[in-house]
Order: structure tokens, then sequence, then C-alpha cells
């Protein structure tokens, strides 16, 4: 299966990504919707579009892959991250990440414009308008297509 992540490049890009030799931990989801797909349905192997979000240069940035799933979120338990959550305990924790390793950056971002412009995408959930989801599935022929506009 195939993914989209959204990310704020401060908190986590590509280039952090490809930074980190041992990958890293995708952390701070908090939509139970999103949670659930990192909890039930991301597996190992799995490839990960890294779309950039609320920046100067909003798109798909590059490629990851997943190399291990369903794992506790430690953010939840860090009292000065963002996303601590003061219910969270070793033995009861609602939240779940994922870690990611390093792909591919792309040679330039693909817009969400360049995305709206292939007609086979119509249906990419990333373009639904309302679309708010940090984490989401992705056909294979939406990923094969994005992945073919990479070398374009």
């Amino acid at each position: 299966m195939a993914w989209l992540f959204k990310t704020e490049p401060n908190e986590c890009s590509i280039d952090d990504i490809a930074a980190a030799k041992t990958g890293v931990i995708w952390e701070g989801v908090r939509n139970y919707q999103a949670r659930n797909f990192l909890r039930d349905q991301v597996q190992n192997g799995d490839l990960v579009l890294i779309h950039h979000s609320s920046c100067k240069q909003i798109g798909l940035a590059g490629l990851a892959k997943v190399t291990a799933t369903a794992i506790a979120d430690p953010s939840q338990f860090q009292p000065e991250s963002p996303y601590y959550d003061a219910k969270a305990s070793a033995e009861r924790w609602p939240w779940y990440a994922v870690k990611v390793e390093f792909v591919e950056k792309f040679k330039k971002i693909i817009t969400l414009t360049d995305l709206r412009n292939q007609t086979a995408l119509a249906d990419m959930q990333l373009l639904r308008k309302g679309n708010r989801l940090s984490v989401m599935p992705l056909t294979k022929q939406e990923m094969d297509l994005v992945l073919f506009l990479t070398k374009a």
C-alpha cells in the first residue's frame, strides 16, 4: 500500500528525513482517523509521499519508506511537547507513530495545481475540499502517476 503524510517542514521536512540516517519517528498525529491508519493499516515497506504544508512551497517534496509500525507516539508522554497527552501512560496510550526512512527528494515540489491538472487524480483524497487529514491512503494508480510526474 502507499500513503501520503502531510507535514509542516519546520517540524519534519524531507530534508530532515534524509539527514536522519536511521529514519525518523512520524509522531504528533492527533486525529483519530489518521491515528487508526497508523495503528491498523500502515505496514513495513509501504511507500510514503511526503507533502509539505503550511509553508512557502506547498506540495509533494519526496518519498519515504515505512520501517516500523504501530509504535507508541513518544510525544504523548513528553510534557514539554505540543502533542503531550496527560491521559497517556505506558500501559494505555492512545496515540501511535511509525518510523520512516528517506528514499528520494523530488527535483521539484509537485504542487496541488500540478496534481489537479491530472484528470486521473480527480478522486485523490488530498485534492478533496476540506480534507485536513495528515495521513491518507493512496491507490496504486495515484502513486504511480505521482511518481511519473516526478520524472517529467
